[in-house]
């Protein structure tokens, strides 16, 4: 079953249309993970489902309803969005940044009830930032920066999480992290979770369907098994590709790969 549904969207900025024509369904209750190279449509689409980005045809369904139809609140209600190299104001605490995922729930500026404190506690417990609820967000690490506004989304209480390149910046480690909490909300919480990644292996592993792009058009969707295929990623990445099984996953992963022989040419000659 589909919970977000683009249907035949062209988005773009000024006179420039980066998607044109792009219809995709995202399955609920899912991990999906949009794929390409840069600059081929991935954060416009992201922007787009997450109305960041006005559409300039077609139109976009979260439940059977276009977006455009439904209150910004009301979105906020049933939507999370994790924007690219997000950045908090200087002197927030851990608890007051997260408080404010609690904002679309409120009237005007009222003060947090018990049911927000509720949702508060919890994000920042299952996000395994308890201890340091009371810290400043900028003494933090990376990867705990990047687990706080995680904890904020979750206290928004929506069932979609939006997420723009969550890993981007961070060591392996903290990468994954990020990621195995991420499959962690979407098996106990039930979370339909929608990100940007540029490692194919991540996105492989941790998903259970995958989206690839390219100059703004979809070039293949499925299950991994189907997307991680060497002619896939030729098409897509202008890569020859050796493919293995993860042992974690049993997904396709990437083991190691070399420009085609026709850019390699070009990318000397320049």
């Amino acid at each position: 079953m589909s919970v977000l549904t683009v249907d035949h969207v062209a988005v773009g900025y000024t006179n420039t249309v980066i998607i044109e024509e792009l219809s995709a369904a995202i399955p609920e209750k899912k991990i999906t993970t949009i794929i390409g190279p840069n600059g081929c449509g991935k954060s416009t689409l992201l922007k787009a489902i997450a109305r960041i980005l006005k559409t300039q045809n077609g139109a976009i369904f979260l439940d059977g309803r276009a977006i455009q139809q439904v209150s910004t609140k009301e979105i906020a209600k049933k939507m999370a969005i994790l924007p690219q190299s997000a950045e908090a104001p200087s002197g927030l605490t851990i608890f007051e940044l997260v408080s404010y995922g609690r904002f679309p729930h409120q009237r005007g500026f009222g003060t947090l009830k018990k049911e927000d404190l509720q949702h508060i506690h919890w994000a920042i417990e299952v996000t395994g930032l308890g201890e340091l609820r009371d810290r400043p967000v900028e003494a933090l690490s990376g990867g705990q920066r990047q687990r706080v506004w995680i904890a904020m989304a979750l206290a928004q209480d929506t069932e979609i999480l939006i997420l723009d390149e969550p890993t981007t910046y961070l060591d392996l480690a903290h990468q994954l992290d990020i990621l195995l909490l991420l499959k962690k909300l979407n098996e106990e919480e039930g979370k339909t979770i929608v990100m940007v990644l540029h490692d194919l292996n991540h996105a492989s592993r941790f998903s259970h369907y995958m989206i690839a792009m390219k100059d703004g058009k979809i070039i293949t969707e499925g299950k991994p098994e189907k997307v991680m295929k060497s002619e896939n990623l030729k098409a897509v990445f202008d890569i020859n590709a050796i493919l293995m099984t993860c042992p974690f996953s049993q997904n396709p992963i990437c083991l190691s790969y070399q420009l085609n022989k026709e850019t390699e040419c070009l990318l000397q000659t320049c």
